[in-house]
């Protein structure tokens, strides 16, 4: 099968569009025709080898965590069958096979049926970033509605979900984001957004919030996730998915989380039901063929992306 892999860590230059094995198919495993594949940050991380210390690695790897096809094989009895069109939130235990293939192999509870009013390419781009949105709002920070939440980066993958599944939820939503962005995150349902390369964010949020908001979803980390402790009522919470300083946010009487998006297939069914109901939209902000992969892990890593990159599988 064509696919692109690497054989060591480092830069851009390590991706291969490369011929390799068809995935074998295991008893309890549907194997998937892809058709599509999301790219996240998460794939220029353990391309250059930062996710070493923290699960084991086979090469070559096969990278991509996201993806959408049809089926093809399933190794025993199950919900899905061959020809159901799924999409998939694809990290394994072991990192070596991935979305940037014609086909992998999984386990049910990475699977679920795709939303049948989107394209493969607009559902490959849901599960990584919309069940880390989903895990972190609901999961950690237990959003209720009528809550105000502070969403950072509302123009990003995990940060565009975040804003929509909120405010479905009942939230007032803040968030941050460069000014030509703006016009895109109020789309999403924003009620406030706050330029952060003019504005002190923590300032404009005590402006109209002098006791402080409830909740921060922190996707920056570091000074940015410290001053968002600033924001919060005392006792309010904060959930990041980078590095989190604990012991700093409880200093400041703030309930710490962190996430780490795992596998959930009842959740993946939830993120389709939303979709299909026209309250969970897509924003495909580019498409590359599988071959230019190089070119789409260049503009992931210029960290100014708005909305989420995909690429299409050949069939």
């Amino acid at each position: 099968m064509k696919a692109v892999a690497i054989q060591r860590f480092g830069g851009r230059e390590v991706l291969e569009f490369a011929e390799l094995p068809k995935p074998a198919l295991k008893p309890n495993e549907i194997r998937v025709r892809l058709r599509a594949a999301g790219v996240n940050p998460v794939d220029w991380k353990i391309r250059e080898g930062l996710l070493q210390g923290r699960m084991p690695h086979e090469f070559p790897i096969i990278l991509g965590w996201d993806g959408a096809g049809v089926v093809e094989a399933v190794g025993a009895a199950g919900p899905f069958k061959e020809g159901d069109e799924v999409f998939a939130y694809a990290r394994k235990d072991l990192i070596r096979d991935g979305c940037y293939a014609q086909f992998i192999s999984l386990e049910e509870k990475h699977l679920a049926a795709k939303p049948k009013n989107l394209s493969f390419e607009e559902a490959a781009v849901i599960p990584l970033a919309g069940l880390t949105a989903y895990q972190c709002l609901f999961e950690s920070l237990n959003l209720k509605s009528g809550e105000t939440i502070l969403i950072h980066a509302g123009a990003g993958g995990v940060g565009g979900y975040a804003i929509q599944l909120a405010k479905n939820a009942g939230a007032r939503v803040i968030s941050t984001a460069s000014a030509p962005k703006h016009g895109y995150v109020k789309s999403l349902g924003a009620d406030l957004v706050i330029d952060y390369t003019q504005e002190n964010f923590v300032e404009a949020i005590r402006s109209k919030y002098p006791e402080g908001i409830d909740a921060v979803f922190d996707t920056v980390g570091r000074e940015v996730q410290k001053k968002s402790a600033d924001v919060l009522k005392p006792g309010g919470r904060l959930t990041s998915i980078l590095a989190l300083d604990e012991a700093y946010l409880r200093k400041k009487d703030v309930v710490p989380g962190y996430v780490f998006v795992r596998p959930d297939a009842k959740q993946l069914d939830r993120l389709k039901a939303l979709a299909e109901e026209g309250r969970l939209k897509v924003h495909l902000t580019a498409r590359f063929p599988l071959h230019e992969a190089v070119k789409a892990h260049e503009m992931l890593e210029s960290g100014h992306t708005q909305g989420k990159i995909v690429l299409d599988i050949p069939s």
